[in-house]
């Protein structure tokens, strides 16, 4: 039982890495049981489809990193310095990874959208129920942060689809340019979408 579900752990572990640094479409199954170290035959024992092994990953990284979300989102923290937070810990994941391959990966989940929205419908669908899930994470800190007094908005959830939007956007820029300081324009470009000025935020710091 324990070597069976070290094979598949296997499995899930390389394609990550190989999605991350290859994309999707591009990938065959011997490839990735060639970087797992197991035999082409396991793949089909635990996985009925590259989707399914796509789906897989998928959801064990964002069960990663939606922990870290929380971590950071719930803490005891004032609300706009959670939001600092998540940026500077997106930025310090892209540079940690750049340090380790040479290139900035980007976000898994932007990545496959751009790749795989038009063409696979689980995977496409997927990726929607994650972005939703950050979307909602991020309105319930700005709601908190409204109750307070503290942003001006009059629909917390489209500014948090615009804050998650531009997360992801400046990661992508970070990628395309293979520099994760593009990632720190971040807070500015979410005070504005917030109505706070740059200055009273730096001041209540």
């Amino acid at each position: 039982m324990g070597r069976t579900s070290d094979a598949k752990e296997k499995i899930i572990s390389a394609a990550e890495s190989l999605i991350e640094l290859r994309g999707y479409s591009a990938l065959g199954v011997a490839e990735i049981c060639k970087a797992a170290g197991v035999p082409k035959g396991s793949f089909y024992h635990f996985f009925e489809s590259k989707e399914a092994l796509a789906l897989t990953v998928i959801d064990e990284h964002w069960a990663a990193q939606r922990r870290e979300w929380t971590r950071i989102l719930k803490s005891d923290a004032e609300p706009l310095e959670r939001l600092r937070q998540l940026f500077e810990a997106t930025e310090a994941t892209q540079t940690a990874g750049q340090q380790s391959c040479g290139t900035v990966s980007g976000c898994m989940f932007g990545n496959l959208t751009l790749e795989m929205s038009n063409q696979t419908e689980a995977i496409r669908e997927r990726l929607q129920q994650i972005f939703e899930a950050q979307v909602d994470m991020v309105t319930e800190l700005i709601t908190e942060a409204a109750g307070r007094g503290e942003v001006t908005v009059t629909d917390p959830r489209e500014a948090a689809r615009s804050i998650v939007a531009q997360l992801e956007g400046q990661v992508l820029f970070a990628k395309l340019y293979n520099n994760t300081s593009l990632i720190g324009t971040l807070w500015t470009s979410a005070l504005s979408l917030l109505g706070i000025p740059a200055a009273q935020a730096t001041a209540d710091a």
